[in-house]
């Protein structure tokens, strides 16, 4: 394999190499506050173009179900196309998909826009940890590439409140706007900055002649299961869960998947190798990190629309309300907190401990009625949520890749971001439909539901703990199927 110039200029901390990390960290930002920009101008949005609480949801759940669906497809387009080709178009669809929802007149035209962006996600979040990986040499250099990269993912939730804020106060349209630009930039120095590989080195593309095998399978049976399942959920509520559409819709969910785990089994080249999901840390890491990120995404969604809807509160001025729940969290991480936490104290303990502050908050929030004061119930709430973040995100991530083969470590860590990513959305479309079903009594019973979810992430930090009979391997066992 030829060497490269961007590892050479990586090695010794150029204009290339600054100029590199950049465009991936910019990326990995406008990645990280899509989610929290659409949450703030949720109420906006909803008046302008007429939309129910249920399509609300769906235009934050819409982007976590598109990046949760095909993170699993990312890593074999990858493989199959290389990294560059991968990263690029992704980014420019991400662009173009700003703009034209910035456009959207109609609700499903935003919401199919919002899909599309989580997909292209799906394929720049992990990919640009790759390029990292790729370029950058192992040491100090590739140490502080990754903290950088992954500071910018922390801090764009915080960002995306904020700055929705600030926008919306004009025109909700300026929220989804704003990427386009910056993507195109990013994409445009990406062109210059990210390296083509050598054919047969990390992330290059197969040589020509080479057969494709991107397993589409498994990932029509994989995403078909999400999507009929998320509209399951979203129907029940004000449908019933007898209603048949509903019950065809949850059968459905349930033969998709198992036709997923069959089509997996037999693939010569799986695009998820069931026996993965065996290993004890990353299954309960996954569980765990699903039900923190899915309670605090329908917590935010309820919070929102106490403050807008319920309390006349600005764009900003909520944007600036829900930073508690996850500013302490982006200053952990800038300042290698959450690092030196794990390092100190190991991961089993941080989750077991902070897993009970999100649901202590919830049920905070729920006891203190319908109509409940900022300072004395919804900030104690956010800040318990904060903490809860602060002591188990970085664990969680540390725990799901323990004893994980280095083989695996792709396939794993895309099982680790699906299940927060497809726990975030089913969670906010199912509030989004309880608080749409009722009206008198609804925001409790969402609230109640976000906060059994808090619990279940609780009860699933005291089963991982648990003694157990030591395995006498702790990595993941041979596949008779190798992932090239």
């Amino acid at each position: 394999m030829t060497t490269d110039r961007a590892a050479t200029a990586a090695s010794t901390g150029t204009v290339f190499a600054r100029g590199l990390l950049f465009v991936l960290s910019g990326n990995m930002l406008l990645d990280a506050l899509e989610v929290s920009v659409a949450v703030v101008a949720l109420p906006s949005i909803g008046a302008d173009l007429g939309l129910s609480l249920t399509a609300q949801g769906w235009v934050v759940s819409g982007f976590a179900l598109g990046f949760g669906g095909l993170l699993l497809l990312s890593g074999r387009l990858v493989a199959e196309l290389g990294l560059r080709r991968v990263y690029l178009a992704g980014l420019l669809v991400f662009a173009v998909a700003s703009v034209l929802g910035s456009l959207a007149t109609s609700g499903p035209l935003l919401i199919a826009g919002r899909i599309v962006k989580g997909c292209c996600a799906a394929l720049t979040a992990p990919t640009g940890l790759a390029i990292i990986a790729d370029v950058f040499p192992a040491g100090p250099a590739r140490n502080r590439a990754v903290s950088v990269y992954a500071l910018f993912g922390a801090g764009g939730f915080s960002s995306g409140l904020v700055l929705s804020g600030l926008l919306t106060e004009v025109s909700w349209r300026w929220t989804f706007l704003f990427p386009g630009p910056v993507a195109l930039v990013l994409f445009l120095c990406g062109l210059r900055l990210i390296p083509v590989r050598a054919p047969g080195g990390d992330g290059a593309p197969p040589r020509p002649g080479t057969a494709h095998r991107y397993d589409l399978p498994g990932a029509v049976t994989s995403v078909g299961a999400l999507l009929a399942l998320a509209w399951a959920l979203t129907r029940g509520p004000d449908a019933g869960w007898a209603d048949p559409l509903t019950l065809t819709g949850l059968l459905l969910a349930a033969a998709l998947s198992t036709a997923f785990v069959h089509v997996e089994r037999a693939a010569p080249r799986p695009l998820l190798r069931t026996g993965l999901l065996a290993h004890r840390p990353l299954r309960w890491s996954a569980l765990g990190a699903a039900a923190l990120n899915g309670s605090y995404l329908g917590f935010l969604f309820v919070v929102t629309l106490d403050l807008q809807s319920g309390r006349g509160w600005s764009p900003l001025a909520t944007g600036l309300g829900l930073l508690p729940a996850s500013l302490p969290l982006a200053v952990a991480v800038a300042t290698g907190f959450s690092g030196r936490l794990v390092g100190r104290f190991g991961p089993a303990r941080l989750i077991a401990l902070g897993a009970w502050a999100p649901p202590a908050g919830y049920l905070w929030c729920l006891l203190a009625g319908d109509h409940p004061s900022y300072p004395a119930s919804t900030l104690p709430a956010l800040l318990l949520v904060g903490l809860g973040f602060v002591l188990q995100f970085a664990a969680l991530n540390t725990r799901a890749m323990s004893g994980v083969r280095d083989t695996d470590r792709g396939m794993a860590g895309a099982v680790y971001q699906s299940s927060v990513q497809v726990a975030g959305a089913l969670t906010t479309a199912l509030v989004a439909s309880l608080l749409a079903a009722g009206a008198h009594g609804a925001r409790r019973t969402a609230l109640a539901f976000v906060t059994s979810v808090g619990v279940a992430g609780f009860a699933v930090a005291v089963a991982a703990g648990a003694p157990r009979r030591r395995a006498p391997l702790t990595a993941v066992p041979e596949h008779r199927h190798r992932d090239g």
